[in-house]
């Protein structure tokens, strides 16, 4: 498959990404901090500084200091090779992921007791990434999804739920079905919702909530920031969708195509508005990412 890659780099977004790491390693004191700060680096501490923050309020002394000390919440004995780089897969329990005021949905943070997920779903995860990479998405996942947590194992055909928290970076939650070609779809979806995340507050942009779209997939008006995170992600799956499908066959095509053949449908019913929507977004360049993916996207 030779297929052009899609350009995703945002100068304000490794500035962030640098700085804010920067600031958490220096908030935490952190005992062995990276003398360069990666998107990996970014992503991590945001664990170590969650961590930490939990620790303190349960005053767990020994926790907090392990944090401290674990600047990448012990990334390096977790890390699965992939053809992004370094990843950590986890399969946490149900029973192990946290449910508080800082997310509507469960998350899980890398700790001390974190292991890695079984062999075989490191194998499934390299393979997804292997996917996504090779079909023109490998600078979203590398800088966007570092950590991977296989929730729920499932059958094709049942509704996958996955979902990102913007306290936790680079970070995905996501159900599975044991196909890469699956699951690179929902990393791709994910990590979409990161990179938007980042490059609104790279950039400074302030999307009024008093003007409302028409979301065909929430079938409900949203305000402007979850209509155009919605006509970002969905367009970043459909064509990764339309570059993979060609390689794929038996039930994983079929799935996979009618997918295409269904968001194709979503998509067209945002035509009009996609434009009122974009006009709300301050920074050209980030204005221009928006546009030519759901512009491809349109004309799959």
């Amino acid at each position: 498959m030779h297929v052009p890659a899609i350009d995703f780099a945002l100068a304000p977004v490794q500035d962030l990404h640098r700085d804010r790491t920067s600031r958490i390693h220096t908030l935490l004191q952190a005992d062995s901090a990276p003398a360069r700060s990666t998107a990996a680096d970014y992503c991590l501490a945001h664990h170590a500084l969650e961590g930490a923050e939990t620790a303190a309020r349960t005053k767990d002394a020994v926790t907090f200091d392990w944090y401290r000390a674990h600047p990448d919440a012990n990334a390096s004995a977790l890390t699965t090779p992939t053809a992004v780089g370094p990843r950590i897969v986890v399969a946490p329990d149900p029973d192990g992921m946290l449910r508080s005021p800082l997310s509507e949905t469960p998350y899980y943070l890398l700790g001390p007791d974190t292991a890695a997920a079984p062999g075989e779903q490191q194998e499934l995860t390299a393979t997804a990434y292997a996917m996504g990479a090779q079909a023109g998405f490998a600078g979203l996942l590398t800088d966007h999804a570092v950590v991977a947590c296989l929730l729920q194992r499932k059958s094709l055909g049942d509704t996958l739920i996955s979902w990102s928290i913007t306290r936790l970076p680079g970070t995905i939650f996501c159900d599975h079905v044991g196909d890469p070609a699956v699951l690179a779809r929902d990393l791709i979806h994910e990590a979409g919702h990161n990179w938007l995340n980042d490059a609104l507050s790279a950039t400074t942009c302030k999307i009024s909530e008093e003007t409302t779209f028409y979301s065909p997939w929430r079938k409900t008006r949203r305000p402007a920031f979850g209509f155009l995170h919605a006509c970002w992600a969905f367009p970043l799956t459909m064509i990764y969708t339309a570059r993979v499908l060609p390689d794929t066959d038996g039930p994983t095509h079929d799935f996979l195509a009618a997918y295409l053949e269904q968001q194709r449908g979503l998509l067209a019913t945002t035509a009009e508005d996609h434009p009122r929507a974009l006009a709300l977004i301050t920074d050209p360049t980030l204005r221009q990412h928006l546009r030519s993916v759901h512009d491809e996207a349109l004309n799959l």
